[in-house]
């Protein structure tokens, strides 16, 4: 009967219907997307009207509006954030999220209130579907617990408010789910200072019959960390897993960043018995989430308000790329994602990489930053392809990673990459680490591999840091520390690095010949 009635929540029914038919979908919602817009300023300077007689919209689409950038389209945003009405999208807009990206201040775009309530009915229904595909009814007999970013007034438009997706989405949740299942009350969530808002959701999800957790994973130490000692004020001794402190806890839901990066200790944290799901959303919207706790890679929404592009990894620097509809892609290559949205965002670059691993229906997993890409050497390494190289040489060697960060060094002989790695639980063997990590990259990369025969690139060096030491560098290079904000995972620069290992005097680092 759960089976047969959880299907009626709307974003399932979307869901199985776009299933059948991607490209349908995605050619009527940006037939939506293009009408409701038409009267826009950018949309009579694009003439949408006429784009809308076109037999094939997405063609004309793509030749009559040109991939934008966070600097092509700043003065739109700017007038549409100073409260102009009809410049992107119809009327005026009065939410904004912070884009925090992970190596600058970030840019500010518009959300609609519409589209907010979308993408929380996309948070909706990824419980439901969880529910769905497991019958794990006891999720519902609890709370649910998230640590959303900070909103605030908007100092550039009366009335207006701007903050981080996540805190937008949770104040456009429904009232029956923020009345039932939410954990911590907005007053809370809406703390200024990132630390004593982590004290506070501690002490009171200690206390709290937890069944649910959505959050950001890189975050999830900070946050246990601070649990583990409100549990332990209260009961007199320290609980072995989360498990103990939230007994019925059934799943996490991940966000934000890579769930693989955080897998293996985020299972030592929570204990056995917990599912995960990972979602992929971002300011421009929310666009994937894993169907069962088991699947391979993430279904793409088709009908969450977002018209999607995908622009060839080797193409993306091409002044006017090709523009791959949801039909035209393939398994296996990596795209730069590009979105239209129903904020008012026109082919706008989300600065991710994705790679489809199927295609009926489409799924897809995030393979890293277009920004962070190690090149400087000719290796071309991604942060998809660094994620996976850690996890293997953790796994060789007992290890277990809280953080990390790769750059090039080329001080030296030969040059080489430096990773900077907080550890849980430190490897056994620095030189067996390091061959392991290497060796896994040399598989995966002929480009990598290649300057390593060569002798154009040596063996990656490992500074071993405290684990706070990520947390020390953001506080002192962020104005505000939030929910979105991230260490960036690969950087060619290496002032990240170097101000990392700076915050830990301890550091050791390991230089292994191979």
């Amino acid at each position: 009967m759960l089976r047969a009635l959880l299907p009626l929540h709307p974003e399932l029914r979307r869901a199985a219907r776009d299933a059948r038919n991607p490209a349908g979908a995605q050619e009527a919602l940006l037939r939506g997307l293009l009408a409701a817009a038409r009267e826009t300023e950018f949309g009579r300077a694009h003439g949408f009207a006429s784009l809308l007689r076109a037999p094939d919209v997405a063609a004309a689409y793509r030749q009559a509006v040109p991939v934008q950038s966070r600097e092509t389209m700043a003065a739109w945003l700017q007038r549409v954030r100073e409260g102009e009405k009809g410049v992107l999208w119809p009327g005026q807009v009065r939410h904004f999220a912070v884009s925090s990206g992970t190596a600058s201040a970030g840019t500010i775009l518009p959300r609609t209130a519409a589209h907010l309530r979308r993408d929380a009915l996309f948070s909706v229904g990824v419980g439901v579907q969880y529910l769905a595909s497991t019958g794990r009814l006891a999720l519902l007999g609890g709370k649910h617990l998230s640590v959303p970013g900070r909103v605030e007034p908007d100092v550039v438009q009366p009335g207006a408010v701007v903050g981080e997706v996540s805190g937008l989405v949770a104040g456009a949740a429904p009232a029956f789910f923020r009345r039932l299942y939410q954990a911590v009350p907005d007053e809370m969530a809406n703390l200024e200072r990132w630390d004593a808002k982590l004290d506070a959701i501690a002490a009171r999800a200690a206390a709290t019959d937890v069944r649910m957790i959505a959050m950001v994973p890189s975050w999830s130490a900070a946050l246990f960390e601070r649990v583990r000692d409100a549990y332990r004020k209260t009961h007199g001794h320290a609980p072995a897993t989360m498990r103990e402190v939230w007994p019925r806890l059934q799943v996490f839901v991940s966000g934000g960043v890579a769930l693989s990066s955080y897998r293996h200790a985020l299972g030592e944290w929570l204990g056995e018995g917990v599912d995960f799901i990972e979602t992929y959303g971002a300011s421009e919207g929310f666009f994937s989430f894993m169907e069962t706790p088991d699947a391979e890679g993430m279904r793409l929404h088709l009908s969450n308000g977002v018209f999607y592009e995908f622009v060839p990894e080797a193409r993306r620097h091409d002044p006017n790329p090709p523009r791959l509809g949801i039909g035209e892609v393939e398994v296996g290559p990596r795209y730069a994602l590009y979105v239209s949205t129903m904020s008012g965002l026109w082919s706008y670059a989300v600065a991710d990489l994705v790679r489809f691993v199927s295609l009926t229906p489409p799924r897809i997993v995030v393979a890293g930053r277009t920004r962070q890409v190690l090149d400087r050497f000719g290796e071309a390494l991604h942060a998809e392809e660094a994620e996976a190289a850690l996890a293997h040489a953790c796994a060789a060697t007992g290890a277990q990673p809280a953080e990390f960060h790769v750059t090039s060094m080329a001080s030296g002989r030969i040059p080489r990459h430096r990773w900077v790695v907080a550890f849980q639980r430190t490897p056994g063997s620095a030189q067996a680490f390091v061959q392991a990590l290497d060796g896994h990259l040399r598989e995966a990369n002929r480009h990598y591999a290649i300057r390593r025969e060569g002798e154009a690139l040596g063996a990656p060096e490992i500074a071993v840091v405290a684990p706070q030491a990520f947390l020390a560098w953001l506080n002192s290079t962020r104005t505000r520390v939030g929910a979105q904000t991230k260490v960036p995972r690969l950087s060619e620069e290496p002032d990240v690095a170097a101000g990392i290992i700076a915050h830990s005097p301890d550091a050791t680092i390991y230089t292994i010949s191979l």
